[in-house]
């Protein structure tokens, strides 16, 4: 082998991999060999070559690389002078001295000294029919060629073959019917040859075989003869002796032995596959599962075992048609399942299967091959991306399709991510494939649709064609349709009715009706892929249809040609025209008439019918150039009439009677005319009854006095009026301009006229152009159209300007309504401020001064601007001054009554005056007011003052805010222009409120007082408590306030079985304690089923405790006589109030959720037992002076729904009693028999207001009002609990996660909590755990593991706590907090310090580096906090921090809380001291820590250690001044 080092002219320079590199081979281009050619080689390519001679220096070998010499068996050159044994390489021929024959080959020498060898196979032995001894002579001499050595051999030796396809070099052939052809052609591998002939035995070795391929033979190694161990073969006896037929499989081919290789082993033969090559792609296979691949992100895919050495993926999204949460329940090792090959890659031995249903049991073809890919086919396919513009289909193999958003679904789909996901299979139909290309489009709508004669029609449908179809369906610019006959569907566009204007166009809209049927409609273009045809109703598209000169493709193109079109697109250089079935050409701007490439669009719209001529084809790019310049007069004249033809002939009852033909219509002409119709631009007249003529709004007037009407000029004139006129020429209707005569282009004549008086004199004016028109000059304009921006106006027929919005008038309340007080046709005084006739455009202002350009330099506090709203949010409007100048609105500066401040009732485009308040020229800012007192007048009436500086404001002002930001330390709100104000959390309210975040919202108005103002630090603190803002104010309750035999109001706080905690209303959080025996006059059996939490009642103070902070109250009806006896008769009425005790089921409920249980001044419920015992002594003592009362159980109770809350339950309990001892009831006297009266039935429906709801009824009624309240629904599931009705607790839960808006995720959270709750107290571990997945499905999965551990904490469940914390902070291991949590967990509720202290070395290595501080902070905190925690530890850590950061005194502060919190006060003094002797500190800070330290000594000091801070403090200046100097 020899590599090419250099490509020479007359041949190539080889390397021959010698040590001396002065040797070079060289092989002459003769000797490349045939079909390479010299110049193509490539430096490094290797050649396998024969040396052929040596040069005369013996430094240049000659070499040859052309096979016919080096493989020519009939004149072999080989090999015969040689130094060594290594010259015989491989590949080298050789001449053989036969010195022994035998039947299993042949023994030779080669220069009689090197001994070669020639086995079975390469001598020819091993094919039937072949005598070794007959065919080699001992003594004759043979060619073959070496193919191996023998390194180890002693003497050495040489392995030669006689293989003709060796010694010639080419593989083996075999010969069918003839043919040659390759081996593995005829016999591929894993093929089953149902007949393998035994030719041949090796006892030792295996079999030779016929594999019925002529030239071709076989071997079967012992080792594959059959499936268990066989000791010998025989050829005369046994199984596989000569001539036996066996079944056999190719398992591989030598190409050097020319041998197929095979097996006959059972197992072989039944197994499905051998090779990945075997693997069909498409196919179905069954297989077992091998493997689940398990990664980072879970179970990432499934191993599938087809056969032996033969494995597939199963990727994670194709192991089912859903996303599988738990893939490895669903799937084990071993398991039998049926896939489908995706795809295979035999190189890198890769297969990937797929499990989803939808594929493995589809019967339509597999998509393997573009070639064989025809439209219509359908398949399923596998969503691989989804794109804004539709999604990617994979196949099979590297078979995709795009599917574009229109062909998703019949409906329309905005947004293809909502519809569809990534790994969803879909079926699909082809609607388009490129072999070439390898490019697919596919369709998911429904192909039976659009049948077969469907497609036929559609296919045999040409463009030009003329039909008839019915109106489907009409939409705001287009028309639905079906083709009679065909059954296709169309669609004419609203631009597509006429050859006329858009009105004309939506004129003849109006006209057409659903149902109607439309003729001689012309076929313009063709979707196939959206099998849709695009129809026209232009009369000039339709005559060329019929006329067959409507263009249709590239070949219909000729150069001359006069063609009808329409305009497609308009660029500033060119339009493009179109023609049938989409093709288009182009019409530069330079082959335009030089009156048309001056105009806005050169004067062409959109969709215009355009006849144009054809100058130039390209047809191999498939474009060609228009022109509508350089049409020749024949060709005008074949198609259109020309301007003298079109004016003559006679007039009919002309109204002039002195016209007597059309000739005498000439420009200048001064006639008269009759009015046919008035519009608000212009007047229709008639100049004879074939002769029509229009009047501009622009040339009736001379003055503004004239005008009469100035938003409707044209009010005065009326239909058959009689006018005195003056022809200016012919109205061009395409470019709303009038031409003369001689320019006159289409066949209706519509003369463009003057009524003006200046005109109807004999001396004929110069029409009015761009180029008169100068800046500054002023004009009466005529609005022709307003857009968002601004307004159209005419000055006449010719020239048009417009106006911006801003610049329409000086009164700004008439620009809040443009279009009523400017309507279209209406007159304006307009002034001139910028012309361009080269861009034809034309600026105008109808301000009586206009205003300067304003720019952000020009822009001075106080001025007063009209603006245009361009945005409008909740919180600001943003206004546009001029172009790119726009600047906010805040909340603050909407209006001078805050409470009318709304943002939302200015929408875009609204014109409104503003009033600039401050300018920020460096920051490019500036803000505006739309306050009244600011823009209007500014002794209009002010409920909020405006604040633009914080000297405006002094302590105890009273102000209204919006609230800027809530923040954990309380509220800023923003009181005006930069001035912000702090409101402290305690600050908030005089009350206790649990959850004040909640009560405040971003932009809420506050009122408030402000309580300090430091203008050198710009703070502003301000209270929102009603004792500071109130004068009247009556403080709440306190435990001081309340005195024996107090009769107050309250709310049940907490039912318990010896009694009732109740909250006192309007108190300080005070609550107090009824006992069971205080609650009833008779005694109470179950305190549970006569009270719940929430209920109102009215209590009796019995005992106050001073020292111990304890009130017992009495709720028996004997307490209140007095109040009772002063009410009506209608009070005896009421429910049991003997035995149930003083209950206000009239009080609102809705304030319980303000109430806490564990306020100020509340009982402590650690001493409730003690309590209870207490009140149960005092009880007994009074309870021989207790009064019996009469029974009402003639009075029916107020049901207020769920429980039996009457008297009756008690009377029950006593009945039952009575039947048990008669001496229960000897003590009680005899009931006085009422007579019965007339029960009055009353509505009780208001009552679930003021009771809230105590039946299943009253829930369902307030959910369907409030679907989306988890409070509603978890006091529903509380409700269902009450009853024990467990699984209806869980129905209401499920209906609740199904109802509650899926935008109300916190709500949706709450009831996931509760649902959580329920199981884990009533619940097993399972139902627990299947809540808890589903939950983390639906919910932020962190705050649900979070939650359900504190939930195992509270319920005493620690191990599971602890269980669930190791696996949060796996999960969860880059949230600082869950570490903290867990470590919380471990000191508090385990106890278990080492445990937490080791979380915090792993804590730092899994989370970023900014949040090692704060979170060792906190560990080192709980070391202080903890029962189990060492202080020592905790000072330890805090001082590897400080080594590290001695100059933070947020660090310094933590720490020193926690010492005081110790108490140690030497230890606190060498804290304060440290700080003051490290260096660095600023002055600022230092202060703050000497006025600390002073105050903790005024406490905790003497007035020595006091005086020591001070001497400190002025030591520390006197250092810092030193060192400053």
């Amino acid at each position: 082998m020899a590599a090419v080092s250099s490509v020479e002219d007359h041949g190539l320079v080889m390397d021959l991999g010698l040590e001396d590199t002065t040797v070079k081979g060289f092989m002459s281009s003769k000797e490349i060999g045939k079909g390479t050619e010299l110049s193509k080689v490539q430096e490094g390519a290797v050649y396998l070559s024969m040396v052929t001679g040596l040069s005369s220096n013996g430094k240049i070998v000659k070499l040859s690389a052309d096979t016919q010499k080096i493989a020519n068996t009939k004149k072999l050159s080989y090999l015969s002078e040689a130094p060594t044994i290594d010259a015989f390489m491989p590949g080298t021929a050789v001449e053989i001295l036969v010195t022994d024959v035998t039947a299993r080959g042949v023994i030779g020498k080669v220069m009689g000294m090197v001994d070669v060898t020639i086995d079975l196979i390469h001598s020819g032995a091993a094919l039937p029919g072949k005598d070794l001894e007959k065919k080699y002579k001992l003594g004759s001499k043979i060619k073959g060629r070496v193919i191996c050595n023998f390194p180890t051999a002693d003497p050495p030796k040489l392995g030669v073959s006689l293989l003709d396809h060796v010694i010639g070099m080419s593989l083996q052939q075999a010969v069918v019917n003839g043919e040659k052809k390759q081996p593995l052609d005829v016999l591929p591998l894993s093929a089953i040859l149902e007949e393998v002939v035994v030719r041949k035995v090796e006892a030792g070795h295996g079999l030779f075989v016929d594999v019925g391929v002529k030239g071709l033979s076989g071997f079967v190694h012992i080792s594959r003869v059959k499936d268990g161990k066989i000791e010998t073969l025989s050829e005369v006896s046994g199984a596989y002796k000569l001539g036996s037929t066996h079944r056999g499989r190719v398992i591989g081919y030598n190409s050097i032995d020319g041998t197929f290789l095979l097996s006959l082993e059972a197992s072989i033969l039944e197994q499905p596959f051998l090779n990945i090559e075997d693997l069909k792609i498409g196919e179905t296979v069954k297989g077992t599962i091998e493997k689940i691949v398990v990664n980072a992100k879970g179970v990432g895919g499934v191993l599938v075992n087809l056969a032996e050495g033969i494995s597939g993926l199963v990727p994670e999204a194709h192991m089912a048609d859903v996303k599988l949460l738990h893939p490895e329940k669903k799937f084990k090792e071993g398991m039998a399942v049926t896939c489908r090959v995706l795809s295979t890659d035999p190189s890198k031995r890769q297969v990937r299967l797929t499990l989803k249903k939808s594929l493995v049991n589809s019967e339509a073809a597999p998509f393997v091959s573009y070639e064989d890919i025809e439209v219509g086919m359908q398949s399923p396919g596998t969503i691989i991306n989804v794109l804004q513009a539709g999604a990617v289909v994979q196949f099979y193999g590297s078979i995709r399709g795009f599917l574009p958003v229109a062909e998703m679904s019949e409906a329309y789909i905005q947004d293809p991510t909502q519809h569809f996901r990534i790994g969803q299979v879909v079926n699909v139909h082809v609607t388009k494939v490129d072999p070439e290309t390898q490019k697919m489009t596919v369709s998911c709508k429904d192909p039976t649709t659009f049948g077969l004669a469907q497609q036929t029609a559609l296919k045999n449908l040409k463009v030009g064609e003329i039909v008839s179809a019915l109106v489907t369906e009409k939409s705001s610019d287009d028309i639905s349709l079906e083709i009679e006959g065909q059954s296709l569907r169309a669609t004419l566009s609203l631009s597509h009715l006429t050859d006329g204007s858009s009105s004309k166009n939506a004129s003849a809209f109006k006209k057409i009706r659903v149902g109607q049927k439309l003729t001689d409609l012309a076929v313009l273009e063709k979707l196939e892929s959206k099998r849709l045809v695009l129809l026209t109703n232009k009369p000039s598209l339709i005559k060329a249809s019929k006329d067959r000169t409507l263009l249709r493709s590239i070949e219909d193109v000729k150069v001359d040609k006069i063609v009808h079109g329409f305009v497609k697109n308009i660029t500033p250089t060119a339009a493009f025209i179109q023609f049938g079935g989409g093709l288009t050409g182009l019409l530069p701007k330079s082959k335009l008439p030089k009156d048309m490439a001056s105009l806005d669009d050169f004067g062409l719209k959109k969709f215009q019918a355009a006849q144009v001529k054809v100058i130039s084809v390209d047809r191999e790019q498939g474009t060609f150039v228009l022109s509508m310049t350089d049409m020749s007069e024949d060709s005008k004249a074949s198609q259109q009439p020309v301007a003298g033809e079109a004016l003559t002939g006679d007039v009919v009852n002309p109204v002039d009677e002195s016209i007597t033909s059309m000739q005498n219509f000439d420009i200048g002409r001064l006639t008269k005319a009759r009015v046919v119709s008035v519009k608000d631009t212009q007047i229709n007249v008639q100049l004879a009854d074939n002769v029509q003529g229009r009047i501009d709004v622009s040339q009736v007037f001379d003055s503004w006095e004239e005008i009469k009407d100035r938003k409707k000029p044209l009010k005065k004139f009326s239909a058959k009026q009689i006018l005195d006129v003056r022809v200016l020429g012919m109205h061009d209707a395409r470019n709303h301009r009038f031409l003369p005569i001689s320019h006159r282009v289409g066949k209706s004549v519509v003369f463009e006229l003057s009524a003006k008086p200046s005109d109807q004199v004999e001396t004929t004016q110069e029409p009015l152009t761009l180029d008169k028109v100068k800046k500054g000059s002023a004009w009466i304009a005529f609005i022709n159209n307003i857009t968002d921006n601004c307004a159209w106006v005419n000055l006449s027929p010719n020239v048009r300007g417009r106006i911006s919005l801003m610049e329409m008038s000086d009164d700004v309340s008439r620009l809040k309504d443009v279009e009523s007080n400017f309507p279209v046709g209406s007159a304006i005084r307009a002034r001139v401020t910028n012309v361009d006739a080269s861009n034809n455009r034309l600026d105008l202002s109808a301000r009586s001064q206009p205003a300067e350009k304003l720019t952000l330099q020009t822009l001075s506090e106080g001025m007063v601007l009209p603006g245009k709203v361009t945005r409008s949010t909740e919180r600001q409007i943003l206004v546009e001054l001029a172009d790119g100048l726009a600047g906010p609105v805040h909340l603050p500066d909407l209006a001078d009554d805050f409470s009318q401040a709304d943002p939302t009732k200015y929408t875009k485009n609204d014109i409104v005056r503003v009033c600039v308040v401050s300018v920020d020229l460096p920051n490019k800012r500036f803000r505006l007011s739309t306050r009244p007192s600011r823009v209007l007048d500014s002794s209009l009436p002010v409920e909020d003052p405006e604040f633009t500086s914080i000297s405006q404001l002094k302590a105890n002002d009273v102000v209204r805010g919006f609230v800027k930001s809530v923040a954990k330390m309380g509220l800023f709100v923003n009181i005006g222009g930069n001035l912000t104000a702090f409101v402290r959390v305690s600050d908030l309210s005089d009350s206790y409120i649990k959850d004040w975040q909640s009560e405040f919202e971003v932009d809420q108005l506050v009122k408030g007082k402000i309580t300090q103002v430091d203008a050198n630090l710009n703070q502003i603190q301000m209270s929102l408590k009603s004792s500071v803002l109130d004068k009247n104010y009556v403080a709440p309750i306190t435990f001081a306030d309340l005195s024996v035999g107090q009769i107050v109001t309250g709310k049940i706080r907490k039912v318990e079985d010896f009694g009732v905690f109740i909250v006192l209303d309007n108190s300080m959080n005070v609550s107090g304690l009824c006992h069971q025996s205080e609650m009833a006059d008779k005694r109470v059996h179950d305190v549970k089923k006569l009270y719940e939490e929430g209920d109102a009642v009215k209590a009796k103070v019995i005992k106050i405790d001073s020292e111990k902070k304890r009130i017992s109250l009495g709720l028996k009806a004997k307490y209140f006589d007095d109040d009772a006896a002063d009410s009506d008769d209608e009070s005896d009425e009421d429910g049991a109030g003997s035995e149930q005790g003083a209950r206000l089921d009239e009080m609102d409920q809705d304030d319980d959720d303000d109430e806490s249980e564990d306020g100020d001044g509340g009982i402590d419920l650690d001493d409730v037992e003690s309590m209870a015992e207490e009140v149960d002594a005092d009880s007994d003592s009074d309870a021989d002076s207790d009064v019996d009362m009469q029974d009402a159980t003639d009075i029916p109770a107020l049901n207020a729904g769920g429980f039996d809350w009457d008297a009756k339950v008690l009377d029950r309990v006593q009945e039952q009693s009575d039947e048990d001892s008669d001496n229960d009831g000897a003590d009680e006297k005899p009931k006085k028999k009422k007579k019965k009266k007339s029960e009055i039935k009353i509505d009780r429906t208001g009552d679930l207001d003021a009771n809230g709801p105590q039946s299943v009824a009253d829930f369902e009624r307030l959910l369907l009002g409030q679907p989306d309240s988890s409070q509603l629904w978890i006091q529903y599931m509380a409700f269902q609990m009450q009853l024990s009705e467990l699984s209806k607790a869980r129905e209401v839960a499920e209906r609740a996660i199904k109802s509650i808006n899926i935008r109300e995720e916190t709500e949706k959270m709450n009831v996931w909590i509760a649902l959580i709750n329920l199981e884990s107290a009533y619940g097993s571990d399972e139902s627990v755990d299947e809540v808890f997945k589903r939950a983390c499905q639906y919910n932020d999965p962190q705050e649900i593991h979070e939650r359900l551990a504190s939930i195992h904490i509270q319920s005493g469940k620690l191990d599971k706590a602890d269980d669930l914390f190791q696996i949060i902070i796996k999960k969860f291991s880059q949230s600082p907090n869950v570490w903290y949590n867990y470590a919380h967990f471990l000191m508090t509720s385990l106890s278990s310090p080492d445990r937490a202290r080791a979380l915090l070395p792993r804590a730092t290595q899994s989370l970023p580096p900014h949040t090692h501080l704060a979170l060792t902070l906190k560990f080192a905190a709980l070391e202080f906090h903890s029962e189990a925690g060492s202080a020592e530890r905790g000072r330890t850590m805090f001082e590897g921090l400080l080594s590290t950061f001695p100059k933070r005194l947020d660090i310094w502060n933590q720490l020193l809380d926690l010492e005081i919190q110790q108490g140690d006060k030497d230890i606190i003094r060498g804290v304060f001291e440290r700080v003051t002797r490290t260096k660095g500190i600023k002055p600022k800070g230092a202060k703050a820590w000497f006025r600390r330290w002073s105050e903790w000594e005024e406490g905790n000091g003497d007035a020595k250690s006091q005086e020591r801070v001070k001497a400190k403090a002025e030591e520390w200046v006197r250092e810092r001044s030193g060192g400053e100097e």
